[in-house]
């Protein structure tokens, strides 16, 4: 096999590949003897079909199989043997390739850049956290409280308002006399502002007091799911027996057991604890973040501009696809996602350099945990998910990488200088916006580079 280096240009290496026609004829002649194995031709025992006679029928139908084995091979011995480790997978172009030639092919990569990692013991970084205060616990109280309502009949003369419960019997039928099963009801509890009823029923019950016959008036839909209705006036006679009224529920030793705990006490502790919880998480959250900009102000190295496209493209898919399913147009930023694409590189590839330094493993255990915790996420199809994982393995390589990724951060924070900091819920809680981080990154290192340049030139 012949390597010749075509064109060397920061990480990009342009190879052309010359494997000799003999090597191509002795792979040929293995894919045809394995062919004929269970081929079966006239007057010869499977198996026993002479090569000769296997590479005038098959000859031709192999070599597709042929190429693609003689350039992955060829081409893996290449790299090798120029020391190359590829960012993504290399491009190849076939030159000529035919029966008794020599296969000559074209291979463009991009390598992965060499770079120092920073001393990570030279790191200083904050460690936000916020203290859960007694209001916080009111609130979230008064919630669940708000969220186990009973219902409890109004007493007084006051009239039907938004948010009460209304028992009732109606009778309606169309303006031209036709009547339907579905539009009659007895004792029937509806929730007004609900929507539960045809659009305008509920609004005409406001105002109304228990006992009063109230006659509403409306137009189905065109869209409606009953043809016959579709579009359709209708006259509904309701008699409104009883008004009831949402009652939040009491903090007490009832409403405790009512969610499973032992008294009133046990349920303050167990929200003290979820809120405890939940701000811990947006404290590794934020040191993370604090981390990784650490690492990214003080590494600077070019980039395969492969993998920046690459990033870049699945940013932008990722949000167009959010704003579609909110029914937003999306609007393309590229400057502000390449920045980002830059930095998400750039870290993943410091990450993996001081992973395989400390030598950071993915156990099999972890990564059951990982399937585990997804399946979570899915209640009633956890099996379906299971199944998932264990028939596609190149999705389940794919919970590897936050696994991983979490294990040299800890990494990192412990030999790191990191200094606790209060600070309110609302900066713990607060959302990171990566893209312009990404821009001030960028707008630093040009400027960084400006000043640089100006000094050389003094």
């Amino acid at each position: 096999m012949n390597i010749k280096d075509i064109k060397i240009e920061g990480l990009r290496h342009d190879l052309e590949i010359k494997v000799p026609a003999n090597d191509i004829a002795v792979m040929v002649d293995a894919e045809l003897l394995k062919v004929g194995q269970n081929m079966k031709v006239p007057g010869f025992r499977p198996g026993k079909v002479p090569l000769t006679v296997l590479k005038q029928k098959y000859g031709r139908h192999v070599m597709a199989d042929v190429l693609e084995k003689a350039v992955n091979e060829s081409t893996a011995k290449a790299m090798d043997e120029k020391g190359l480790k590829p960012a993504m997978q290399p491009k190849i172009e076939v030159k000529e390739f035919d029966e008794g030639k020599d296969l000559t092919y074209t291979m463009s990569v991009e390598v992965l850049p060499e770079f120092n990692v920073m001393d990570l013991s030279k790191i200083t970084v904050e460690k936000p956290v916020a203290k859960v205060e007694d209001k916080t616990i009111v609130e979230t109280l008064d919630n669940i409280a708000k969220n186990n309502t009973t219902l409890t009949p109004v007493t007084t003369k006051r009239g039907v308002k938004k948010g009460d419960v209304v028992k009732m019997d109606f009778h309606g039928k169309r303006a031209d006399g036709i009547e339907f099963e579905g539009m009659h009801g007895h004792d029937f509890d509806l929730e007004i502002g609900s929507n539960q009823f045809v659009p305008g029923f509920e609004e005409q019950l406001i105002g109304a007091k228990a006992g009063d016959k109230v006659e509403v008036k409306v137009t189905f839909p065109k869209e409606y799911g009953m043809e016959d209705l579709a579009g359709q006036d209708a006259v509904f006679d309701v008699d409104l027996k009883e008004i009831q009224e949402s009652q939040p529920a009491e903090i007490n030793d009832e409403l405790a057991k009512k969610l499973g705990l032992d008294d009133e006490k046990a349920l303050r502790t167990a929200v003290t604890e979820q809120i405890t919880k939940e701000y811990e998480s947006f404290t590794k959250m934020k040191l993370k973040k604090n981390i990784l900009d650490a690492l990214d102000t003080h590494h600077s190295f070019e980039l395969p501009q492969t993998m920046v496209e690459q990033e870049q493209k699945h940013i932008e898919d990722q949000l167009k696809k959010e704003s579609e399913s909110q029914g937003e147009k999306f609007k393309s930023e590229e400057d502000g996602y390449k920045a980002l694409a830059e930095r998400r590189v750039r870290l993943g590839l410091v990450l993996a350099e001081i992973g395989r330094d400390k030598k950071v493993e993915v156990t099999q255990p972890e990564l059951q945990q990982a399937v585990i915790k997804e399946a979570q996420n899915y209640p009633g199809q956890e099996k379906q998910v299971f199944d998932y994982y264990s028939k596609n393995p190149q999705v389940l390589e794919s919970l590897k990488a936050p696994i991983f990724e979490e294990k040299v951060i800890e990494i990192i924070a412990d030999q790191a200088t990191v200094t606790e900091k209060t600070v309110s819920v609302e900066a713990l809680t607060a959302d990171d916006d990566d893209i312009p981080t990404a821009k001030k990154k960028e707008e630093k290192r040009a400027q960084k580079k400006t000043t640089t340049t100006s000094k050389k030139k003094t």
